[in-house]
Parts: C-alpha cells; structure tokens; sequence
C-alpha cells in the first residue's frame, strides 16, 4: 500500500493523501470464511466497476468529486497467516489514524474488522461499535479457531466489554450467541429498530460503524458468502448507514463480505458501490471533531 495517487482509483476519489480527509483502501482477505470464499475479490472488482456509478448523488445533492477522499489501494496481506495479515490491517489503520484522518476499510471477510477496530480502540479508549449484519458473529470459537469472521464480534466485545456493542438486522446464529448477547451486547433482530436510541446512548463517544453487507436481503444482494433471506432493503440500510453517520461520531468504519464470484450480474457489486458513494459523501458533509488530528497534548478519546 501506498500514499503515492494510483493510476486507477475508485471513481471520484483521487484527492492527494495530504490534502484527503477519508482514506480509502481494501483489505482483500477471506482465509476463515466458513462457507464460500470469494470476498478478497471484492475491492479490486469494487473499484473496476465503479466507473458504472455517477459520481453525483440525488439523495444528498451533492457530489463525490468535490470530496477529498483518498483512494490507498488494496494491502497486500500474507495468505499463509491470519495472524500476519491481521497485523497489516492494524498497522495501516493505526497510521491512518495518527495522520488524523478516516478509515474507511473494504473488505474481505468480516474478521478484517477486528484489527482496524483495535486500532480505533487504541486512539480513542472510549470506543462504541455499531454494527449492521445478519449474523451474530458472536461464537467464542469456530472449529475450534479463535479468529474466524464467525467470531469476530465476540473478539471485539474482548477488547470492548460490556454495553459498547450495538447490532443490527441481526437474523442467524446459534441459540448460545443470543443468550450471550442479552448480558453483553445490545443486540436487535432483524432490522434497525431502536438505532435512534442507540445513537442517543453513544452521544459524543467516539464510534466504529461496521457493516457486513449480508445484513441486505439476499434478493437485492445474493453476492455475499453466506446469504440470509429475510433481510432489510437497500433504501432501509442507506438510511440507517446515513442516519448513523449524521447521529454519532463516526471516527473509522468499513463494509465487508460482498463476494463477486457468487453474483455474476453484478447487482450486488453496483449495490455496495451506491452504499460506498452515500457513505463517502456523508462523511464528508458531516465531519466530526475525533476525525481530526488531537492537538499536542491532548488525550485520545476526549
């Protein structure tokens, strides 16, 4: 990964890394996907086919190309070692962070999520999450493996703790995960019921926003790894995405699991890409004060 501009870029999003205040880049990793890889494919697709996207958005009236998002490329992340690649993906976010400026991380399967969060965690001690997904991704192991995207949530509340882990859309998992989340998380089934609540507990708490893409209706979004039917419509998480980044302080977040092998027509691609677009521009129309550099002296989270 680089700081230097790529000769090719996500559509609208060529801005210097100096002069940027969203760092784009893609961490393409899915080696403990538990049903069907393909999800590493999805930066590099994302970013070929985002010149089927206007950079113009009717939703906000507002345009991509007057942002200053900068486009860092895919991290070139170990195949043999999770380990190792989930290190590249901290160090690259942390930096991101020290320079002062937003992650905004496309995977790759959802454990990709743990480092970047760590790294938030790191500056900013106070961290909530808000997570979107259809799955609890709480297990505390998954054959027997620790770090798995199917225990990716439960690894973060192990940095976290308690009542700083809110989830969405939530629609599949096992009976022991739900249980586990009454005492440890806030946890609403199937759709973004009660994010207006949520986003009045974080107030001004430093937030990570994480959404694994599965959370949509495998109707509008089959090019996932393990489809849940049963889930929101896009419009429902356009919304609730731009509700989160207006209500709370969003300092880094990402989106995870589009697969692209499993939906040849594209659809699920041009989705997430129409999700990115609205995100960006948000983010950028609504900055927050943690998503700047702290001036000298001052300590990460106040």
């Amino acid at each position: 990964m680089t700081r230097e501009k790529n000769i090719a870029t996500f559509l609208g999003c060529e801005a210097a890394y100096d002069e940027a205040n969203i760092v784009l880049f893609g961490a393409p990793f899915d080696s403990t996907t538990s049903y069907r890889p393909g999800t590493r494919f999805a930066p590099r697709t994302m970013r070929a086919e985002s010149y089927g996207l206007e950079t113009y958005s009717p939703y906000q009236d507002a345009d991509l190309e007057s942002m200053a998002v900068f486009d860092g490329g895919d991290l070139e992340l170990s195949i043999g070692s999770v380990e190792l690649a989930l290190k590249a993906i901290g160090d690259f976010a942390a930096g991101v962070l020290a320079d002062g400026k937003f992650p905004f991380m496309l995977g790759g399967e959802h454990l990709v999520s743990l480092p970047a969060i760590r790294a938030a965690q790191a500056k900013y001690p106070d961290l909530a999450v808000i997570h979107f997904d259809a799955h609890t991704d709480l297990r505390d192991e998954y054959l027997g493996v620790k770090l798995s995207h199917a225990t990716v949530i439960r690894r973060v509340w192990d940095i976290l703790g308690d009542g700083r882990i809110f989830q969405f859309g939530i629609r599949s998992g096992e009976g022991a995960e739900f249980r586990w989340a009454k005492e440890h998380t806030t946890l609403r089934r199937f759709d973004f019921t009660g994010l207006t609540e949520t986003l009045r507990a974080v107030q001004s708490r430093p937030v990570y926003l994480t959404i694994d893409l599965d959370v949509l209706d495998p109707s509008v979004f089959p090019g996932t790894g393990t489809p849940e039917a049963g889930g929101v419509t896009f419009n429902a998480l356009r919304e609730a995405a731009m509700q989160a980044i207006a209500g709370a302080n969003v300092v880094a977040c990402d989106l995870v699991e589009l697969s692209p092998p499993y939906d040849p027509s594209g659809i699920s691609t041009a989705t997430a890409l129409k999700l990115l677009r609205e995100m960006l521009i948000k983010l950028e129309l609504c900055p927050k004060p943690h998503q700047r550099a702290l001036p000298s002296g001052l300590p990460a989270g106040e």
